[in-house]
């Protein structure tokens, strides 16, 4: 069972609101599609359900093209953010709905319900109408009617994002499981990089309508394939300044210079672009962290057991985040120092090249 989509594009008027887009979804993990608002994860989705046209290419699901079969007939589930459940139905029914429009037996329809129910704690809920359930109970009882239905994929388009914190942490947490070993393509969209972080497999950048990087969740955040990508896992917001290259040396507009190794030794002299997250920007030199810097302290938080300070160093601004509790003082100057090795090289063009 995979879902493909062979360069597929929608079209409204005369914009492209999905630019060509060629993915394969496999089920057994999550498919997560991250991007900001606008972004296009919602457009995709819906060519993907079949509840907008294509303007051109295809998709398949499970060997069979079904880019001209309707919603009904691609055996897929939806749970939007703006849960949807039928106000004059109980749970129960709620949950059976798709199985009895399916012709299936009132006793697999009950243990199917029943089921789901459990995994999502709604069995003492089952006879209530959906005005006599919290926010939290109304988008389980939508997620539990998806998973009853066990069909060939389930789309889940930004489910917790209208719920509170604590239901949200919740729900989030159980997802994985709720869809673990079912055989469904699982396609998630979120705007939020923790909850691809949090539910792993697989992720889709998004960005103005097209797909800037596809894999493995954790391997996009070790490998951004460029700008847009590195600042997208990372909080506070990654460090981004321009660097010459001459020989062996980088050297930051600030007058920051260190020896560079491995790939980034190899590059042709000239001017660059580097990305390095704050936990790799610390006050205390170490054996990693030995380019020293120099900025004047703008704001200080501390979070838990970590401490981050916003410095202005030359013309930029940088971010360091460090466990620990730093003295900082808003206004001083600080010492603060890089890890080179752990910074991203990339063109002007924005594509990685170390």
């Amino acid at each position: 069972m995979a879902l493909e989509l062979k360069s597929v594009t929608k079209r409204v008027g005369a914009n492209l609101h999905v630019k060509e887009t060629s993915l394969i979804l496999h089920p057994g993990h999550f498919n997560v599609l991250l991007g900001a608002t606008g972004s296009g994860k919602t457009s995709l989705i819906k060519l993907m359900a079949g509840l907008d046209p294509l303007a051109s290419g295809e998709i398949w699901m499970d060997g069979q093209n079904v880019s001209k079969l309707n919603t009904q007939k691609r055996n897929i589930s939806l749970v939007h953010q703006f849960f949807i459940n039928y106000p004059h139905m109980t749970v129960y029914e709620n949950i059976a709905s798709p199985l009895k429009v399916a012709g299936m037996a009132k006793s697999e329809i009950q243990g199917r319900v029943e089921e789901a129910a459990d995994i999502l704690q709604l069995r003492p809920m089952l006879q209530r109408m959906p005005h006599e359930l919290s926010g939290g109970q109304q988008q389980r009882t939508a997620l539990a009617r998806a998973i009853a239905k066990e069909s060939k994929a389930v789309f889940l388009d930004e489910p917790l994002a209208n719920l509170d914190y604590k239901l949200r942490e919740e729900l989030r947490d159980q997802l994985p499981e709720l869809f673990a070993g079912r055989g469904a393509v699982v396609v998630y969209a979120t705007s939020e990089p923790e909850e691809a972080l949090l539910l792993g497999g697989q992720t889709a950048l998004m960005e103005d309508g097209h797909v800037t990087q596809f894999g493995v969740t954790a391997d996009i955040y070790r490998n951004p394939a460029n700008v847009s990508a590195a600042a997208v896992f990372s909080d506070p917001p990654i460090n981004t300044a321009a660097i010459v290259k001459q020989g062996s040396t980088a050297t930051l507009n600030a007058g920051v210079s260190w020896e560079l190794t491995g790939e980034a030794a190899g590059l042709s002299d000239g001017d660059y672009t580097i990305a390095i997250r704050p936990h790799h920007i610390v006050p205390i030199a170490n054996d990693k962290a030995k380019v020293r810097m120099s900025g004047r302290v703008q704001v200080t938080e501390l979070s838990g057991s970590e401490s981050s300070a916003h410095f202005e160093m030359g013309t930029g601004s940088w971010v360091s985040l460090a466990p620990g509790v730093h003295p900082y003082q808003v206004g001083e100057m600080h010492e603060f120092f890089m890890d080179p090795t752990a910074a991203y090289v990339f063109a002007p063009d924005g594509s990685r090249v170390a």
